[in-house]
């Protein structure tokens, strides 16, 4: 089984960044950028923690780049995520963002609502039908026109599991669930098998938004000013994890943990299930061999008829650039499909042009390896994904929301007064 690097895709932790309000650097222009300028000169571009394990290959893209382009010059900073929020904060402020930054939707939404970006429908015409529709829509401004981000890479969740629990539990070890009801019937069951297991985690910090807008509630109104997830469909669904949570399903001390302590659960033999990111199938060969071993994929839950989601990640150009052409032709260099092919090839992530996607690398399970069917499974569901949680789910929001679902799976608050004080309260964060 090859093993490939493991990337720290930031969707699973996404930070807003607390920009809402304040003023930008006396370096931001209301230039909507060209690509008409000459290609020529330095820029700067940086990146969310790719350094050291993928330095060959962007020093490898930049030196490409700089070859096909003389006269232009590419100086690369990477930042880490702790501290990126800050970082970018005060470049923003400053007016000295990066040429080119590389951020997430979460991240990049407050910048882009106070228009530090060039808008790409207006610089590039007609780039956006090279990318993957639902990650190119990621990097709009819900109720204003154009979009700001080159998609970059991307995640889609498939659904892990232990088969060998699966055969203890009797339950078929090559029939994952792909329904929510399937799911919950399988967890229920393999809670029930009397083993040293339980069925599933809740990890309702990185999934509870996600599920609902999975199932087909309407998170926010089409403004996006107004949340409006306290709805019949989801007052079933938190009476649904009350249940799982108070009948043993979920494991006691789990109500409060986050993706990473799921991620432990399932490398610690402790559950069966485990719907996240491929590229976690790497971390998971890395630190549990024998679970490894065990584990099967299957496609990312969904309710009939529903979404599926798509984690991205992109790359902006400020207009406080003072090179916009090179920075332009530099993302659309790094973004084409055949340098997001040679990425995808390194990682398992995915590309966001629908070229590279069509390739045959992502396509091909012959091998047998859970690696290459989980690659084919969320290739397959990315043409029609969308990245479902607004970009507003910050973390005032989360801890509002992810709070009262706490106390309602306690039995403390009813499910529908839970959601009621949650889009009440969240309303009035939103609001400010």
């Amino acid at each position: 089984m090859k093993k490939l690097p493991t990337i720290g895709f930031a969707l699973a932790g996404v930070v807003a960044i607390g920009l809402t309000g304040c003023g930008l650097g006396s370096g931001t222009s209301t230039d909507s950028g060209s690509s008409s300028d000459e290609i020529t000169g330095e820029i700067t571009f940086s990146t969310l923690q790719l350094k050291p394990t993928f330095t060959d290959y962007i020093e490898g893209v930049i030196d490409d780049f700089e070859t096909a382009n003389p006269g232009t010059a590419v100086k690369w900073i990477d930042v880490p995520f702790d501290g990126a929020q800050e970082k970018i904060s005060t470049d923003a402020q400053a007016g000295t963002l990066p040429d080119v930054i590389n951020l997430n939707p979460n991240f990049a939404q407050p910048l882009e609502a106070q228009g530090a970006f060039v808008n790409l429908d207006d610089a590039m015409p007609g780039l956006s039908s090279k990318f993957v529709t639902g990650a190119w829509d990621a990097f709009q401004v819900p109720g204003e026109d154009g979009s700001f981000g080159f998609p970059w890479y991307l995640s889609s969740e498939v659904t892990m599991y232990n088969s060998s629990m699966f055969e203890t539990a009797g339950l078929d070890p090559n029939s994952p669930p792909a329904t929510y009801d399937e799911l919950f019937a399988d967890a229920r069951t393999l809670a029930g098998a009397g083993a040293d297991f339980t069925g599933m985690h809740p990890a309702l910090e990185n999934r509870f938004i996600t599920d609902l807008g999975r199932m087909g509630v309407p998170l926010m109104n089409k403004a996006g000013t107004e949340w409006t997830f306290n709805t019949p469909d989801a007052e079933a669904y938190v009476a649904e994890l009350a249940d799982l949570y108070q009948s043993g399903v979920f494991p006691p001390d789990s109500l409060t943990q986050d993706h990473a302590k799921e991620t432990e659960a399932y490398q610690a033999g402790q559950i069966a299930l485990f719907p996240s990111g491929a590229n976690f199938l790497t971390i998971i060969e890395e630190n549990a061999p024998d679970i490894a071993k065990a584990t099967n994929v299957g496609p990312q839950i969904t309710s009939e008829g529903g979404p599926t989601n798509v984690s991205v990640m992109g790359l902006l150009v400020p207009k406080s650039s003072e090179n916009k052409a090179t920075a332009l032709a530099f993302a659309e260099y790094i973004t084409n499909a055949e340098n997001q092919l040679a990425f995808s090839k390194i990682v398992t992530i995915f590309p966001s042009v629908t070229e590279a996607l069509a390739d045959p690398y992502f396509m091909d399970d012959s091998d047998g390896t859970v690696e290459s069917k989980a690659r084919r499974i969320a290739a397959e569901q990315l043409p029609d994904a969308e990245n479902i949680v607004p970009v507003q789910f910050d973390d005032r929001i989360k801890a509002i929301v992810i709070g009262k679902v706490q106390l309602a799976m306690k039995g403390d608050l009813t499910p529908a007064e839970a959601l009621d004080q949650a889009v009440e309260e969240a309303n009035a964060v939103t609001a400010k």
